[in-house]
Parts: structure tokens; sequence; C-alpha cells
């Protein structure tokens, strides 16, 4: 088992059935799964583009990406219908916590100048949304290989019904998040 589900059984979930007075272990709030995904826009004028997308998906998450499809023609942004707009991959199990450990202990702290994560990201249904500008801070990603940079989200789906669920889930995880007085200063 990754340490941090470990993390989450025993220390996660006490801490928030006493918080939020939750009667029952299993209506405790939990990460389903975990979607990172990369647009593709600059595809249109550079193929290699596409290419360069998938294989970073591919080695940061250890499973291959979906090309995702426009749906419909966008003459302003020269987009035809059925044209590859995006690569998506999502993780679950194992998979989503060695990535979540890995975004927590590595990723976070390589880029660069880092105060902690936006407490304005979360959906309104308890979900949480990651942009990294630049994939190069994944460890799997040498910095002599980088051909091109390309820029990737990670959505962080909860069973919290809350924004504040979901927020003090995360927190109990070892998210960093940045404290609100350094944003008045």
């Amino acid at each position: 088992m990754n340490r941090l589900a470990e993390k989450y059984k025993k220390e996660a979930v006490p801490k928030l059935i006493e918080q939020f007075s939750i009667g029952n272990a299993i209506a405790v709030p939990k990460i389903t799964k975990i979607v990172i995904n990369a647009g593709l826009s600059k595809s249109i004028q550079d193929s290699a583009y596409t290419d360069a997308a998938v294989d970073v998906l591919t080695r940061i998450t250890g499973q291959a990406p979906i090309k995702t499809l426009a749906r419909k023609s966008i003459s302003n942004f020269k987009i035809r219908q059925g044209m590859v707009v995006g690569a998506k991959v999502t993780l679950r199990g194992e998979r989503m916590w060695a990535f979540l450990d890995k975004m927590i202990n590595v990723t976070l702290p390589r880029v660069r100048d880092f105060r902690g994560l936006s407490q304005k990201a979360f959906d309104g249904q308890g979900n949480y949304s990651i942009g990294f500008r630049e994939h190069n801070v994944f460890p799997e990603i040498s910095t002599d290989d980088v051909e091109k940079i390309v820029g990737l989200e990670a959505n962080i789906v909860t069973t919290a019904e809350t924004d504040e669920q979901a927020k003090a889930l995360l927190t109990a995880l070892g998210f960093p998040f940045e404290k609100i007085e350094d944003k008045k200063k």
C-alpha cells in the first residue's frame, strides 16, 4: 500500500470524522480519481507537439493517454471537427496514490517561486484543480530531453460535498496551501 493511502486511512479519516462529526467512516470524503490533461492548441501549427504531449503524459503517469477530439468546427481558432485538441489520463487506485505522493513531495517543491497552492481552485463541488505551466517539474522528465514545453492540468475529484470538506481532506493529506495572510500583504 502506498504511504499516502496509508496516511489517509490512519490519520486523515479519524481527523475528518472528528472535525465534521461524521457518524460513519464510509461517509468520510475521499479522492476517487485524478484526471491529468494537456491542451494541444499549439498542435494546429506544429503536429509534433501532439506526439510530445502524449509522450510527456505517458512518462509522468505511467499510463497511455486518450486523445480528445474536437466535437465541432470553430473557424476562429482554425479547429475542424475531429481534430486532436487535447490528451488526458485518468488515474485511479494505486497509480492515483503514487501520483499524488510524487506530486506533493517531489513535484510541487520543484516549481519555481512556489508559495503554496491556491485556495480558490475548488469548483464548489469538492473538486480541486492544479495547473502546471511546464512539465519539467516532474521527476520523470529530464531537462535534456525537452523539445517542446507542455502545460498540464491535474483535476482531483473527491467525494466531498463542500469545498470546506475537500480542503480539509487535502490538507490532511499534506497539500501545501498558501496562507491567506500572505495574499493580503
